[in-house]
């Protein structure tokens, strides 16, 4: 690809705007003009347009101080799932999961080194870390972000593997090129992943790939559970084949 400065059709102003957007989170929902220009990487005068602009349009509002988002930001969102066939045949399949299993679900893709998470069903909360849809995970030490690499052309994983800076998140997680590589190669042949407190400790996940009438991988579906509930037997012998069935049923949904 061209590079950003020579690319005639690369509008920098809309990507300096969408970075002006991702500086909010829930951690700073509200935030101030010398604020958003720091997290953006931008001068004040800068910063100042793209708010005021998005201000203006209805996507932000401010107090005179402090700026945060607006609701119609969604609509950003939204409209990317709206696109997804997904998006509404897998809720009722993924609603019955959970009603048999108790444990939560979620459908997600990969987005460059991360997943996104398009889709969830949850039951208690396992993890300290709030998920919803949108959310980011790391895709290296996730079950569905090595189902979801699995499933990549070779030319895209050896992208991955060049871009992906492997970091500890506990004990467990598997922070060596080589191991990841046979991580990803197991999922590959098995057609599952199990990954155990490698993003959190007590988090213990489970996930299988969602193919279309091609059998390309389209995203992951997972089950995640507490290690203190559930022992990795049961995640083979329980939860795996209920999680097929359901990733089958919704690939199925996907063909017609």
């Amino acid at each position: 690809m061209k590079d950003a400065a020579e690319d005639k059709d690369y509008v920098q102003s809309l990507v300096r705007g969408l970075e002006v957007i991702r500086t909010f989170s829930q951690y700073k929902p509200r935030m101030t003009l010398s604020e958003v220009a720091q997290h953006a990487g931008l001068t004040r005068a800068a910063a100042r347009r793209f708010l005021l602009t998005l201000v203006r349009e209805g996507y932000a509002e401010t107090d005179g101080k402090y700026f945060s988002l607006r609701p119609k930001v969604l609509d950003l969102g939204f409209a990317y799932l709206s696109s997804l066939p997904m998006w509404e045949l897998a809720q009722p399949v993924m609603r019955e999961l959970v009603n048999g299993l108790q444990e939560s679900c979620s459908l997600a893709v990969l987005d460059g080194l991360d997943i996104v998470y398009v889709a969830r069903v949850p039951t208690e909360r396992v993890m300290t870390i709030g998920l919803s849809i949108g959310s980011r995970l790391p895709a290296f030490c996730t079950s569905m972000g090595r189902t979801l690499l699995a499933g990549l052309p070779p030319a895209e994983l050896a992208v991955f593997y060049d871009r992906v800076k492997l970091e500890r998140r506990t004990e467990n997680t598997v922070a060596n090129m080589v191991a990841l590589k046979d991580a990803i190669d197991a999922s590959r042949r098995q057609g599952w992943t199990l990954v155990d407190q490698e993003l959190e400790m007590g988090v213990r996940s489970i996930a299988v790939p969602v193919r279309n009438r091609r059998s390309e991988v389209l995203a992951a579906l997972n089950v995640s559970t507490h290690a203190g509930r559930t022992t990795l037997e049961t995640m083979k012998t329980r939860f795996l084949p209920a999680l097929l069935d359901a990733a089958q049923k919704i690939s199925a949904s996907l063909s017609q």
